[in-house]
This record gives structure tokens, sequence and C-alpha cells, in this order.
């Protein structure tokens, strides 16, 4: 079992959800975030934002889904021309998950 995190643009967010919801992935949550990555932030003007709005999509999923996910994360999230901010995309394993409502183990 894998929890995949994708950090990703604001405007990217609904593609990126609606695509994965239609490769039969509908379970997702959804968190605003801020923070900068590579490019230590953005100058505009004379304004400097080291704090860039941001989503972060988190999934969980089976081993064997991984590739799909990230394939699809990947083509639906980068902007026409790959910048610099499109995003990353984060895999962790998870060792045990549990529906509250029935106990019962697994996704």
């Amino acid at each position: 079992m894998l929890m995949i995190r994708a950090i990703i643009r604001p405007e990217k967010t609904a593609y990126v959800m609606t695509e994965l919801a239609e490769a039969g992935f509908p379970a997702i949550t959804k968190m605003d975030v801020y923070g900068r990555g590579k490019q230590k932030g953005i100058m505009v003007g004379d304004l400097y934002y080291d704090e860039i709005p941001k989503e972060m999509l988190i999934i969980f999923c089976n081993d064997e889904d991984k590739d799909t996910l990230v394939k699809i994360i990947l083509r639906t999230a980068k902007t026409g021309t790959g910048s610099y901010g499109d995003g990353r995309i984060f895999v962790s394993p998870i060792d045990e998950a549990y529906t509250i409502s029935t106990g019962k183990a697994g996704l």
C-alpha cells in the first residue's frame, strides 16, 4: 500500500482530479498549502513572494497502481512548457490503513 502526495499548481487541480476519477481513482484528499521549491520564491516587480500557493493531493493506492497514478499526475499537472513550480510527487509506503466506520484493514 502506498501514499502518493502531489504538490501542484492550483489551476491544475480540477483537471488532475477529473482525470484521476475517470481512471478509477476517485478517493482524493485535497489541501491548500504554501511554500517554495528550488526556485526559492518569485520576484514580481519589487515584491518577493517566498510562500507560493499550491494544492496538495493525497491518494492512497495499492502498489500495482502507482505507475498509473504517477503518469496521470505528471501528464495533467505539467504546464505546456514544463516550468519551475509545476510541482512534485512523493511516494511513501503505508504499513496499515483502517476504515473507521467498519474497523476493516486495507483500502
